[in-house]
């Protein structure tokens, strides 16, 4: 690759990715259907079948999937420092949102209200995700086990069973069922790629508050999370509010809500405590601590990710695990729609949103931004 051509795809991952930080909003499953959308429909850096085994081996690893699919998507198009830049473009956007709300939350005593804003911008999200389940579900359902596995995992997602659990389920039952003639004859290059965990560390009790305390923690928990938010949620409980007792449970309730309003990755969770315990170097080191991980395994597991797709056990386990993640999200959409569509404005909101995704070339960044501003404008009316 020329110099010339180094600079143009940096210059182009730093401001996709700016971009995708500042109007994410939707969580996870917002953002992969962005991502889906601008690279593989309009971008063309791969096709749906890459994306899809990146998104499995995410799946694979502890860490917010988001924000790993785009360290992923910045290494394949600019190498490491796309790597590198990818992720923190996405990240800093939302961290330093994140700041300033709990810069207010300190002065006043409450986070900034959005809702008026998000109740518009919440049915668009439904529909961009599903438009994308749509397009992403065909290529990765590819016979009645893939087809089942997501089926099921979609079942026992919406009744509460743990996601991790299913989707290791879902990988090794359609590995098995793929491979019943290879079993007594195994590949010699099956090779266990997973889960590259970093040891917990602060085992015993902390009581008094230090930086080095806080980004170690923070660290621990990016190395060991899987799942959603709500995982998060009980990951900071765990460690600030019973063990370090340095938060309350409200704090923490208020830095999962947070996370939540603003785009970007959920994980910017840890720069609002990091603000709130530490200032400006507890924001940063927390930020970094909380997310480092994902920068280490990516880069350690994206050139398995061919050879993975190659073999036929690993590739049947990479096929059950996207599946499964399929059914995850469909789960997660159904979620959000039962909580998003209140009304027939809401449900009217999400009907339009999905003809533009589906009938017009319209960019989905720009769609959010009309939705946010009808919600403004209806804020100040009063309606």
């Amino acid at each position: 690759m020329k110099d010339k051509e180094k600079q143009s795809n940096l210059k182009e991952v730093a401001l996709f990715f700016l971009r995708l930080g500042f109007t994410a909003f939707g969580g996870p499953a917002a953002s992969l259907a962005i991502m889906h959308d601008e690279v593989v429909k309009r971008r063309k850096w791969m096709d749906d079948q890459h994306f899809l085994d990146l998104l499995g081996a995410t799946n694979l690893i502890p860490g917010p999937n988001a924000s790993e699919m785009c360290i992923h998507l910045g290494f394949l198009r600019a190498g490491w420092p796309g790597l590198i830049l990818g992720g923190v473009c996405f990240i800093l956007p939302a961290m330093l949102i994140v700041t300033v709300m709990a810069w207010a939350y300190l002065q006043y005593g409450a986070t900034p209200q959005v809702e008026h804003i998000l109740f518009t911008i919440k049915p668009v999200v439904i529909a961009i995700i599903a438009k994308a389940l749509w397009l992403l579900g065909k290529q990765a359902v590819k016979d009645i086990w893939t087809g089942t596995s997501a089926v099921a995992v979609l079942i026992l997602s919406l009744l509460g069973l743990n996601n991790i659990v299913l989707l290791v389920c879902a990988g090794i039952l359609v590995m098995c069922v793929e491979n019943l003639k290879r079993i007594r004859s195994t590949d010699s290059s099956f090779k266990a790629l997973f889960p590259f965990i970093i040891p917990p560390v602060l085992g015993k009790t902390i009581q008094s508050f230090n930086l080095g305390t806080l980004f170690l923690t923070f660290l621990k928990i990016g190395s060991v999370l899987y799942g959603s938010g709500y995982v998060l949620l009980a990951f900071l409980r765990d460690d600030f509010v019973l063990r370090l007792g340095w938060l309350n449970d409200q704090q923490i309730i208020d830095a999962i809500a947070v996370g939540q309003v603003t785009p970007g990755p959920l994980l910017t969770s840890a720069t609002f405590i990091g603000f709130i315990l530490g200032g400006i170097p507890g924001a940063v080191l927390a930020t970094i601590g909380i997310f480092l991980p994902s920068f280490i395994l990516v880069a350690i597991t994206n050139p398995f990710i061919p050879r993975m797709r190659k073999s036929p056990w690993l590739g049947a386990l990479l096929d059950g695990v996207i599946a499964a993640s399929m059914g995850l999200m469909a789960a997660v959409t159904l979620q959000l729609a039962k909580a998003s569509l209140v009304d027939p404005n809401t449900v009217a909101l999400a009907l339009g949103a999905f003809w533009l995704v589906s009938a017009t070339k319209v960019n989905t960044t720009w769609i959010i931004m009309g939705a946010a501003l009808i919600g403004f404008g209806k804020f100040l009316l009063g309606v």
